[in-house]
């Protein structure tokens, strides 16, 4: 899409955030793809996120999962009930404080780690095209620095 066709899809009320309207547009088809591309596996939106981390970490509390994944309770307990429903993820008492539970991948949530990092890989190959490297290096400072005046922005009073 060039420019001046993307500068014609900005609503007058965006006219002042063309960069965040972008931004919106982007983000929006991404989690599209990325939706469509899950589904192929069996799996919603967040949930490849939550098994990434259970395969870095090991087994967490479900409260880890709130914070690391930004959700909210209910949100991260009806997708590890998915996940556990599917065979992908297990639940169990915490040794050290019986009052929390540890979620833990399975045998069959490790099985589905290759599936998922070709989904990212598919993802990633769509939405950078053929950029050449050196674009690719200047998008991901930019977006570096994007992330870190939003984080800035989020955290004010």
């Amino acid at each position: 899409m060039s420019r001046e066709r993307a500068t014609r899809k900005v609503p007058s009320a965006a006219r002042t955030g063309p960069v965040s309207h972008a931004m919106f547009r982007v983000v929006r088809l991404h989690r599209m793809l990325a939706g469509q591309l899950l589904r192929g596996l069996g799996l919603h939106r967040g949930q490849e996120l939550l098994l990434m981390h259970l395969w870095d970490s090991g087994p967490v509390r479900q409260t880890e999962l709130i914070a690391v994944l930004d959700s909210d309770s209910a949100t991260i307990t009806r997708m590890v009930q998915r996940l556990e429903k599917a065979g992908l993820v297990e639940r169990a008492p915490d040794p050290h404080d019986g009052r929390a539970t540890l979620v833990s991948s399975t045998a069959a949530g490790e099985a589905v780690r290759a599936e998922i990092e070709r989904m990212w890989h598919d993802l990633e190959a769509a939405t950078v095209g053929d950029l050449p490297p050196a674009t690719l290096a200047s998008l991901l400072d930019a977006l570096g620095e994007v992330e870190a005046n939003l984080a800035a922005a989020v955290t004010k009073p």
